[in-house]
């Protein structure tokens, strides 16, 4: 099922991220994850690719296995920025005989390498690159991007930001899934925007649970998030103990779910973290609000 019939229906729904693993090792561990979390039917889940396209290879095993064995619709991340034309046409025809009907079109983060040399050269610069790529292979792949509602660290502003965002959707996005964000009215602020701006394809909220006082710092660090008060107040409190931190972070993105869903937002997308046991307590939380 391609995420733009999903997202059209009327129903609430919560869709959950996962990762493939860094090593050969952590395979079974992974997958074993990725399954106790498909076993509770979210909308959808999509799988992420890694930086370079380091984990790649398990990408689309992950999608395809949650797909073909437990009926859950799949998205599968592909990146561009280190790789040739020709390697990623392959991979776009891969997705295609392994039956994957949805894919996020990303850049992908620049290695050390690439933040300081000339990538004039390269086949994909930009995410808008690899999505005409995608048109252009004749894929009918149902293709998603990222929007950043805290703006794209490496945008000048936020107009400009949008502008590039616009051109993506041009290109051939049907839907955009956020960056982690953990205060609400930076995102209906940044929706209010986009739809200024001519942006009309359907926007997916993403939410990072935090679970462990650790991640807060990595947190900032991959999206420059902005912390609240009342979320710096949270990880002060309860940090030093891990389950009292894991439970508060659960309530405090159950808190920001509920009222996503409750100002007009239908699809949350989690960032579970291959972490069943946080996924199955959300949904927990909102058994009634989803039903």
């Amino acid at each position: 099922m391609k995420i733009s019939d999903i997202l059209s229906g009327e129903k609430l729904t919560m869709s959950f991220e996962v990762f493939p693993p860094k090593a050969d090792t952590a395979i079974e561990s992974v997958k074993s994850a990725t399954e106790e979390i498909a076993r509770l039917k979210p909308a959808f889940m999509s799988v992420t690719y890694g930086a370079g396209g380091g984990t790649s290879k398990y990408t689309l095993n992950i999608a395809k296995n949650i797909k073909d064995s437990y009926g859950v619709p799949t998205v599968a991340h592909l990146t561009c920025v280190s790789s040739a034309r020709e390697t990623v046409c392959r991979q776009i025809q891969d997705m295609k005989d392994a039956g994957i009907e949805n894919v996020l079109a990303l850049r992908g983060d620049l290695t050390p390498e690439l933040e300081n040399s000339d990538r004039s050269g390269l086949d994909f610069s930009h995410a808008i690159d690899l999505i005409r790529e995608i048109k252009e292979c004749g894929a009918d792949f149902c293709i998603g991007g990222a929007c950043y509602p805290e703006v794209h660290p490496e945008s000048k502003n936020q107009n400009e930001d949008i502008k590039y965002l616009k051109e993506k959707v041009d290109a051939g996005c049907s839907f955009l899934t956020t960056q982690m964000f953990f205060d609400n009215n930076l995102l209906y602020n940044f929706l209010y925007k986009i739809r200024e701006a001519g942006i009309t394809v359907p926007i997916i909220p993403g939410i990072m649970p935090i679970t462990n006082a650790n991640q807060v710092e990595r947190a900032i660090k991959l999206s420059g998030s902005f912390m609240p008060q009342r979320f710096k107040n949270l990880v002060d409190k309860f940090g030093y103990s891990p389950e009292a931190m894991k439970q508060a972070g659960i309530v405090y993105a159950t808190d920001q779910i509920i009222d996503l869903y409750a100002n007009g937002i239908k699809n949350v997308h989690v960032y579970s973290m291959n972490k069943p046991d946080v996924a199955k307590k959300i949904l927990e939380n909102l058994s009634e609000i989803l039903d």
